[in-house]
């Protein structure tokens, strides 16, 4: 083998590995970011309270006090954040790798729930959870890209 050819394929091999790195971190960001921003609107809208009278003064004093409640602004950052996320993870790899993958966020939601909304999450919840998460392990040990950029420029 000539020295070129044993040198770009350490280059591509250095490229996977940072793109699979890049990935999973975004991955992380995302399974954190959605179910945190969440927790932090139900929270926000909690302080909020229901809306009692549809009249328009009522409305606007209630869409006032929402955009007031800064656990809406990190909610809605938050959920910005996963946003950003999910479309540069689907820019580089499947959907089919990024969506089960992502699921572990039912995970992360009920554990926010219990810690900062004081939730009661039941044992058959947990355990439907944990088979999900179990499919995740299998799903995460499959590579993030099935199909190369030939092959989508062909279709």
């Amino acid at each position: 083998m000539s020295t070129k050819l044993i040198a770009g394929a350490a280059q591509v091999g250095v490229q996977q590995q940072s793109y699979r790195f890049k990935t999973y971190v975004l991955i992380l960001v995302m399974i954190v970011a959605n179910p945190l921003g969440n927790v932090l609107l139900r929270r926000g809208m909690k302080h909020v309270g229901g809306l009692a009278v549809w009249s328009p003064p009522a409305l606007v004093h209630t869409g006032l006090t929402i955009f007031a409640t800064a656990s809406i602004w990190l909610g809605i950052s938050a959920l910005f954040a996963f946003f950003i996320s999910y479309m540069l993870v689907l820019s580089w790899a499947d959907y089919t790798f990024v969506q089960p993958l992502s699921s572990v966020a039912y995970g992360v939601s009920a554990l926010f729930g219990y810690l900062i909304l004081g939730e009661k999450v039941s044992p058959l919840r947990w355990m439907g959870i944990a088979i999900i998460c179990a499919g995740v392990f299998i799903v995460g040990r499959t590579t993030p890209r099935t199909t190369t950029r030939e092959m989508m420029e062909e279709t």
